[in-house]
């Protein structure tokens, strides 16, 4: 299976004009499983949340849904993409996992970061894995990272790709998805953006390191700090369903549960 991550640079609320870019970039690159950044369209310091609700768009709706809807057909590929979702009065963060016949899966972002939380309702959706041509695939985004309940939750639902889109500007992540492909013996791919805005009051700086990850740790495909573009690598998602450490030692055999929360105030 050929995964893939996407590193861009948005300009804040040029929606068109940054799925222009993209769709250009994507345009001649062949792939089974392509994953974009969290808001990777809208851009990510909204002023508020009318501000927000104004660049979102219904799950299954609006012009990047269309676009990318044609993209997936084309490629015969799933899309993975972030942004912000309306749902009745509510807003959310949201991923959207889109198959080449149309049909869709949508995660919301269940743990909102900073001024996030100014702007968007907490998830709703919880952590769930779909099949997708006998490959289970999870969606997490960004600041899920940092509850390792998230990664673990959605591998002990059988996920053997964790699809990550990101705004990351924390220093940590790239680093502890190392490790939340190691703790669970899955494949990860987290697609981060670049560049910095500077908007009602705020700065924000992305640290890009997109990463596509091995369920042995080792970093399959990578980028840097700076650079826009695509990046891709041949996995074989099977490799997920080992969770052998020794010949007596498995990922979640050797759990003990029962003592966890033992006496925990």
């Amino acid at each position: 299976m050929n995964v893939a991550l996407y590193q861009n640079r948005p300009v804040f609320g040029e929606i068109e004009q940054n799925l222009n870019r993209v769709l250009a970039d994507l345009a001649d690159r062949e792939f089974d499983l392509l994953v974009l950044p969290e808001l990777f369209a809208t851009g990510y310091l909204f002023a508020d949340a009318a501000e927000a609700a104004r660049l979102a768009d219904p799950a299954g709706a609006g012009l990047t849904f269309r676009r990318l809807k044609e993209l997936a057909a084309s490629k015969d590929a799933v899309i993975v993409y972030g942004f912000p979702e309306t749902k009745g009065e509510r807003l959310y963060n949201s991923a959207l996992a889109l198959l080449p016949d149309g049909t869709y899966h949508c995660y919301q972002k269940t743990h909102l970061f900073d001024t996030e939380k100014a702007v968007f309702s907490p998830g709703e959706t919880g952590f769930f894995v779909f099949e997708y041509r006998d490959v289970r695939i999870g969606m997490m985004i960004c600041f899920d990272w940092r509850f390792p309940e998230s990664a673990r939750k959605l591998a002990l639902s059988g996920a053997q790709i964790i699809c990550h889109p990101a705004n990351l500007v924390l220093p940590h992540c790239p680093d502890a998805m190392i490790t939340r492909a190691l703790e669970n013996n899955v494949y990860t791919i987290t697609a981060d953006r670049i560049g910095e805005e500077s908007r009602a009051g705020q700065t924000a700086r992305f640290i890009g390191k997109s990463r596509v990850i091995g369920p042995n740790g080792i970093i399959l495909a990578e980028m840097g700090e700076t650079e826009v573009g695509f990046r891709s690598s041949e996995i074989d998602p099977v490799l997920a369903d080992d969770k052998a450490i020794t010949v007596r030692n498995e990922v979640f055999r050797d759990r003990r549960p029962e003592l966890y929360w033992k006496d925990d105030k």
